[in-house]
């Protein structure tokens, strides 16, 4: 049974469906460890090109150019070129699946989730040197190889070249003017953006550059770019000269406003007339923004002027473009930096502490780095599968159940006076009555916690045994009427009661 064309458009609003929860189910899912966080980051980017893509099939099927969509909805209504029928259009239907199915009777559904599921344990294939640690560190040593070996570069070592590279205006500008330069920096604006994309998936890079662009456009017409002022001197080459840039006037009459002095050198240096009024001036000038020099008519040329100066001047204005060029390279470049500063901070503090080690050193902590982070992501899955329900040891993993039997950390002990509280193990029971729970416990009761009073756990228990060390207490206790003593004149001795009895008979 062959896919209609309704049922490819409603399979594609599925597929749009099933992804963008996937996205939020993984996203809602906090990533153990960096690496698991990059996997994560670049199998939602995965999902949204998908997504994209399919949507983009969509719109092509609603939009009909071929009428194929018309035609089948109208083929479903039993609209044919002889007439309406809907039941055998039904009935042709229904033949056709029964067929199929007679065709096919090993055919089973396939469940989508399952598949989709799936997407959720990729883990992308993602291309890192071993100097970039995942992300971690920049790798810019073969742009340094050529940064130290150009004329615009200085020989410094890879450390300071991590604080150089990312501050293009510094470099003399006669110096950016050479193609060795260009294609430096193009080899360093190619490398960023691609470290960039493999670290930061889920960033707009597009977006950030359209941003950058046009905040270059606007500085660069008012001459404020940095490295690329107005107005330089000391043997700096000019970034502007006389050539006005006319993208940003559409009609001549706006080019008037520039006055006639600025028209006539811009004209003077294409090579063109400089003569006529400001408007005439204008609208020449004005030509050479649809139309290549070489292609305008010989007329608009100055009479006299030697074809080479003609090429000069067009020399002129493609070095126009270039200079502008570089400088929007540079912003760029810029941009990105601001955006890695965390990388290139770290990338710097890595090299300065393996400057300190020796290649042994260096690779045993390597491979220390490699085994730690297996060690994170193995007990990590430990701590999940724990159906037992054993308790946590020191190092983070449930104890040997050996362990849990012999401590007898199966057996519950409740405490009454702790509010019901409950210890598991007969060490941590005994250890209780010396916490600070119990100790508030009986506190509340207005009882001391003594020995006396260890293993009592219940409320009335403990009230009973206190009464009876009370009155205990108050049969050993001293007494003055029978054991404070008194003595008399003749120098007998009486206890208090007898010497207070015989004084009130007169006998003493």
């Amino acid at each position: 049974m062959s896919s209609t064309l309704l049922e490819v458009t409603r399979a594609g609003h599925e597929e749009v469906e099933r992804l963008e929860r996937l996205i939020v189910k993984d996203l809602q899912n906090e990533p153990p460890t960096a690496k698991d966080r990059l996997f994560q980051s670049h199998r939602v980017r995965n999902m949204i090109h998908q997504i994209s893509s399919t949507t983009l099939k969509l719109v092509e099927t609603y939009e009909d150019k071929d009428n194929g969509r018309r035609d089948e909805i109208a083929a479903l209504g039993g609209q044919t070129a002889t007439g309406t029928n809907v039941f055998s259009a039904f009935y042709d239907r229904l033949k056709e699946i029964r067929e199929y199915h007679r065709r096919h009777p090993a055919a089973r559904v396939i469940d989508a989730n399952e598949e989709f599921e799936e997407l959720l344990k990729e883990e992308p294939r993602i291309e890192f040197a071993g100097e970039e640690a995942y992300g971690r560190y920049l790798d810019l040593h073969e742009l340094y190889n050529d940064y130290i070996n150009s004329k615009f570069g200085e020989p410094i070592e890879y450390s300071a070249y991590l604080e150089v590279f990312s501050q293009p205006h510094k470099i003399p500008r006669k110096m950016k003017l050479t193609r060795q330069y260009g294609e430096y920096l193009e080899k360093l604006l190619e490398y960023l953006m691609y470290f960039f994309e493999r670290t930061e998936p889920l960033q707009d890079l597009d977006r950030i550059f359209s941003k950058v662009t046009a905040e270059f456009e606007e500085q660069w017409a008012n001459g404020n770019v940095q490295g690329w002022e107005k107005g330089q001197e000391n043997g700096h080459v000019s970034a502007q000269p006389n050539v006005i840039d006319l993208d940003y006037y559409s009609t001549a009459e706006e080019l008037m406003e520039v006055g006639p002095e600025r028209l006539k050198e811009a004209l003077a240096a294409l090579g063109l007339k400089t003569g006529g009024t400001v408007q005439q001036r204008a609208e020449r000038l004005f030509l050479t923004k649809h139309t290549p020099l070489e292609q305008l008519d010989r007329k608009h040329f100055a009479k006299g002027l030697p074809r080479s100066e003609q090429n000069g001047a067009a020399a002129a204005l493609q070095q126009a473009e270039s200079v502008k060029e570089i400088g929007l390279m540079e912003a760029k470049i810029k941009k990105l930096c601001d955006l890695l500063h965390e990388t290139i901070v770290r990338t710097k503090e890595n090299i300065e502490k393996k400057q300190a080690l020796t290649y042994e050193e260096m690779e045993a902590e390597r491979e220390e780095e490699e085994e730690q982070a297996d060690t994170e992501s193995d007990d990590e899955e430990q701590q999940i599968y724990n159906p037992l329900k054993l308790p946590m040891g020191w190092d983070g993993k449930p104890i040997p159940y050996w362990l849990y039997k012999l401590h007898g950390l199966g057996q519950e002990f409740k405490c009454e006076i702790c509010g019901n509280h409950s210890y598991w193990g007969r060490r941590a029971y005994e250890r209780h009555f010396k916490e600070w729970r119990h100790q508030h416990g009986m506190r509340c009761l207005g009882i001391p916690n003594t020995k006396n009073f260890n293993e009592i756990t219940s409320i009335e228990e403990a009230k009973q045994l206190w009464e009876r060390i009370q009155e205990r207490q108050g049969l050993n206790k001293w007494r003055p009427d029978l054991e404070e003593e008194y003595e008399d004149r003749e120098g007998n001795i009486y206890n208090k009661k007898t010497y207070t009895d015989l004084q009130r008979q007169g006998l003493i």
